[in-house]
């Protein structure tokens, strides 16, 4: 079977451009770093099935991250190469091209985003870089589909030309050769969207935007989540499918353990579907009714600001915070993801350069993060005592999460690398790229939460039939209540914890916690520990070892400031008193020498791996 490898720097549309040649439901952002493993699929070409790989988008032959090492590896693999490139920026892209040559494979070069090279000025004279490297070079609009079939009418390609370069200054010569040959860049007036383009990363008038823009993001999602609530699914939830539950529970004899299984337990004789822990009822409502609202609302609203090319100024405006914790400015696009799924967020981890990098970002992400499923559950929950305590809940994990990766930073020898991210200009998003990808991540989330869901009310089940939850509250029960304040019985919903968040903040309505308590869990179940899924993922990133280094730092963690909201909280809000202790934390860590740094053996060393 014929396989094409479509290759080239991060940010240049092959994930679009092999949708749009296969069909393949692929995520593709206006951001580097979408795609961190190889894609395949296949396409009917002249009467023979073809294989297609989107490669991860790489500088350089010369692997510094595992996506560059993938792509690296893929290509004794290809017949063919289609090295897709940005037109608007061809000087940086031309380096990969020179490097590909030498491999004396048949290529094919790409130039997407044609269409805007005219909106900036630029001129590039096709013939003579077909001239020059002798092979095929085709103008393409992927977004669009303008360029496909010129595409696949090259498939059969299989001329070879041998282009030598000595080294790196070389290749750069010949570059600036080829520009001047063959490209021409005219005056042009600036647009809002280049004035936009320049406001948004310098941190004067930055970083008062990007605050703007993700308090406008949060109330966005707010008010497109609750709405789906009170208009489509509470509705259906009880209006349709409410009194089909009762009928299926008079069926089943309205007890009994295969009743209280599938349907749950009835509270005076109804159904809550928030309490009674049914297959159908619990475990089908909170991810549809509860959660999928919110998710829709925050994949939309990622879907905009990742295709506008907005996500890369967040990361240039964070670079010098996130340097404090360890790491660059890119790791905040993780963080961000992590709010949507902890899952996608581990492994967008993966391209970070260094080993000590990923470990800090694993940890932080998977300790202070709340995935928009249990983000959806503290609303609901913590918003019937006031919108404060939702307020309060993202204050303690902004400090947990700068006291513990200020102190990782600190004590694990190794240095954080430098930013290297392309900014891409502004573009207008495709409103059905945007849809497509809200779509593919709905999909992909009903299918990891249902099966998890249903699978956590079976377990709850099962557990209060042997008696398991009863017997763990009187052995840590004590525990819970004398550090944290909160019930015996709150030890179910962190045992739920491992399985589903969401799920587990549904286990806290039936114990009637006040304020205080509610705040302490909504904070201790982000923080103890990941869902099963992300820490699956994580397992396989950071190796045995590491993940149980990461593990210490989270229940560590889940004990001092489980403990400390208990102490610091009184009444409805915090002590200002009994901050101080905080304060004086954070003086001592300012002032903590650093343990190793350039000159040391590093983290990074220790463990085999190169940094930048």
């Amino acid at each position: 079977m014929k396989k094409i490898l479509l290759m080239g720097n991060p940010n240049v549309g092959k994930s679009v451009i092999f949708s749009k040649l296969t069909g393949t439901n692929v995520v593709s952002s206006n951001y580097a770093g979408t795609t961190v493993e190889f894609t395949k699929g296949r396409m009917k070409w002249k009467n023979e099935i073809v294989e297609i790989i989107d490669v991860p988008g790489t500088y350089t032959l010369n692997p510094t991250n595992k996506a560059e090492e993938v792509a690296v590896q893929m290509l004794s693999e290809g017949d063919l190469i289609v090295n897709v490139l940005d037109s608007t920026n061809l000087e940086r892209n031309l380096n990969l091209t020179l490097q590909l040559v030498e491999k004396e494979i048949p290529m094919i070069i790409v130039l997407n985003f044609w269409d805007e090279t005219k909106h900036k000025g630029i001129n590039i004279d096709v013939d003579k870089l077909e001239k020059y490297f002798k092979v095929p070079v085709i103008p393409t609009a992927a977004t669009k589909g303008i360029g496909m079939k010129e595409i696949i009418n090259n498939f059969d390609y299989k001329d070879t030309v041998k282009h030598n370069f000595g080294d790196e200054n070389e290749r750069w010569t010949a570059i600036g050769k080829i520009i001047r040959d063959v490209q021409d860049i005219k005056h042009k007036k600036h647009t809002v969207l280049d004035v936009l383009e320049d406001i948004t990363v310098k941190p004067i008038t930055g970083i008062p935007i990007a605050i703007i823009v993700l308090a406008i993001s949060f109330f966005v999602i707010r008010f497109i989540g609750e709405g789906l609530i009170g208009y489509v699914t509470e509705p259906f939830f009880e209006v349709i499918y409410k009194p089909l539950m009762l009928k299926l529970s008079v069926f089943f004899g309205g007890d009994g353990f295969l009743h209280n299984l599938i349907i749950g337990q009835l509270i005076n004789g109804e159904l809550d579907f928030e309490q009674s822990f049914g297959l159908l009822t619990t475990g089908v409502y909170i991810p549809l009714a509860s959660v999928l609202p919110y998710i829709i609302a925050f994949y939309l609203l990622l879907g905009l600001l990742e295709d506008t090319g907005y996500l890369p100024r967040i990361s240039v405006l964070v670079d010098n915070i996130m340097h404090k914790v360890g790491l660059h400015g890119f790791s905040i696009i993780p963080m961000m993801l992590g709010f949507g799924c902890n899952v996608p967020a581990a492994l967008a981890i993966r391209n970070l350069e260094s080993r000590r990098e990923k470990f800090i970002a694993s940890t932080l992400m998977a300790t202070t993060i709340p995935c928009m499923s249990q983000t959806a559950m503290v609303i609901g929950l913590l918003g019937s005592y006031g919108n404060k305590f939702i307020l309060y809940v993202f204050l303690v994990l902004l400090v947990v999460w700068i006291f513990v990766g200020s102190l990782m930073n600190k004590l694990i020898p190794g240095f954080s690398t430098d930013l290297l991210l392309e900014i891409p200009s502004f573009r207008f998003p495709s409103i059905s790229t945007v849809f497509k990808k809200l779509r593919m991540r709905i999909v992909g989330f009903l299918a990891e939460a249902l099966p998890m869901m249903l699978l956590g009310v079976f377990v709850i089940n099962i557990f209060y039939v042997l008696g398991v939850f009863s017997a763990l509250s009187t052995a840590i029960g004590p525990f819970l209540n004398k550090v944290f304040g909160v019930p015996f019985e709150a030890i179910d919903a962190l045992i739920m914890g491992f399985l589903r968040k969401d799920l587990a903040m549904g286990v806290l309505i039936p114990l009637g916690l006040n304020a205080k308590q509610m705040l302490t869990m909504s904070v201790l179940l982000v923080i103890y520990f990941p869902c099963i899924a992300t820490f699956v993922i994580l397992l396989r990133e950071l190796g045995i070892k590491d993940m149980l280094k990461s593990t210490l730092i989270m229940l560590t963690s889940t004990i001092v400031v489980g403990g400390y909201l208990n102490f610091a909280f009184v009444g409805e809000s915090f002590s200002l008193v009994r901050l101080i202790p905080i304060v004086i934390l954070f003086i001592i860590l300012k002032y903590m020498p650093k343990i190793g740094n350039s000159k040391n053996l590093n983290y990074d060393q220790r463990n085999t791996e190169c940094t930048k």
